[in-house]
């Protein structure tokens, strides 16, 4: 499938460098998507360059504005592993709205029930419980690809649908709180909200701004760093990547495409499941409807830009941070830029950077392969 492709045709010896698929590729989408996007913006009667001042500004030109732009790219880090894992065995995931949803039902749980616990304590079980929770709820959609031949993409997305429902009936019959309308569940206790960042970092002496940031930051770092050590240096990692690279040569190493579809759909369910680390654990302090947002789906770009390695899926999820939190200063500062605006901006830089990732490799890659067989003809 799409996700075993991801990367083929460079690091062929004196032609494509690596640096044009992880760099200039990446740039060169991402400067496209942001050229149409100063178009339409130009077209709706406002200067496109005064609105990327805005919009960088936004996102980065106070300290508050960082920790906003960090908060939102907490949640595109855990997304885009979710979404990495699996296209290194050649999944393509689309389920991480979902399993987000569900791991932060899990998180919810854990905080409706350790009352009185400290969030060192609180901290962990929550962790494991939107693993859990999260992979989970991939397993189904796993056995089913493993087992019975199902694509992956549609179970993936109609679990997507299952899950928003059930969360919508437990949220509204059975985890709300007594005596409110809106679909919540009561506060957590006080004593396992996980620590803002700017309250961890006061601990040590060092004032920042207050932002929604917190320490699961963190823990999306550690997360990465997981990632890279699971993929690339454990048994695991290897068999994951050769199902994903040519499903019959893992069959003929006695590798299991079947345990592995579904170990990867498992780890996958649980990165997404650790949005609800963040924003329930994290943010909220209560379990509420529709705490995603979108993230889930926001993580496919992520990965596809980041090239399924953490360093570039943090870079990647930086720069989507960049672009929501930069994208609530432009609805402010301009008045022909609606909220919808701005996700046709945000949409056309996920198009370019998922859909249209290739829109430029064919010429990039006869460019550098003209110029190697020049090289070679002159040293001839």
């Amino acid at each position: 499938m799409a996700g075993g492709s991801v990367g083929k045709g460079f690091g062929q010896p004196g032609e494509i460098p690596g640096w044009v698929n992880y760099a200039l590729l990446p740039l060169l989408n991402l400067t496209a998507a942001f050229v149409i996007s100063g178009l339409v913006i130009l077209v709706i009667g406002e200067n496109p360059i005064a609105a990327l001042e805005v919009l960088v500004y936004g996102a980065v030109g106070y300290p508050e504005a960082v920790g906003f732009t960090l908060y939102y790219a907490t949640n595109f880090v855990f997304t885009g592993l979710a979404v990495a894992i699996a296209f290194h065995c050649g999944l393509f995931n689309i389920g991480g709205e979902g399993q987000a949803l569900i791991g932060g039902l899990g998180v919810g749980l854990v905080g409706l029930s350790l009352g009185g616990w400290p969030w060192w304590a609180a901290a962990p079980v929550a962790v494991l419980a939107a693993a859990l929770f999260g992979a989970g709820w991939a397993f189904v959609p796993a056995i089913l690809q493993a087992k019975r031949g199902s694509h992956i993409v549609i179970t993936t997305i109609m679990f997507n649908f299952i899950a928003a429902s059930l969360m919508t009936y437990l949220m509204v019959d059975v985890l709300r709180s007594p005596g409110q309308q809106s679909p919540e569940s009561r506060a957590f206790d006080q004593s396992t909200w996980l620590p803002f960042m700017h309250e961890a970092l006061g601990w040590f002496g060092i004032e920042v701004a207050r932002s929604p940031l917190n320490l699961s930051f963190v823990w999306a770092l550690a997360c990465c760093a997981i990632f890279w050590v699971l993929v690339w240096h454990t048994r695991w990692g290897y068999e994951i990547r050769t199902v994903g690279q040519n499903e019959r040569a893992a069959v003929y190493a006695g590798i299991s495409p079947a345990r592995n579809i579904v170990l990867a759909m498992a780890l996958s369910g649980a990165f997404a499941g650790m949005v609800g680390f963040n924003e329930v654990l994290g943010v909220h302090h209560r379990l509420i409807l529709g705490f995603t947002g979108g993230v889930g789906f926001v993580g496919i770009a992520v990965a596809l830009m980041g090239r399924n390695h953490p360093i570039g899926i943090v870079l990647a999820a930086l720069l989507f941070g960049a672009l929501y939190q930069g994208g609530t200063e432009l609805t402010f500062d301009f008045p022909n830029i609606n909220r919808e605006m701005v996700v046709v901006i945000q949409g056309l830089v996920i198009l370019f950077a998922g859909a249209m990732e290739n829109l430029f490799r064919p010429r990039v890659e006869a460019a550098f392969r003209n110029r190697a067989r020049q090289a070679r003809a002159a040293a001839e």
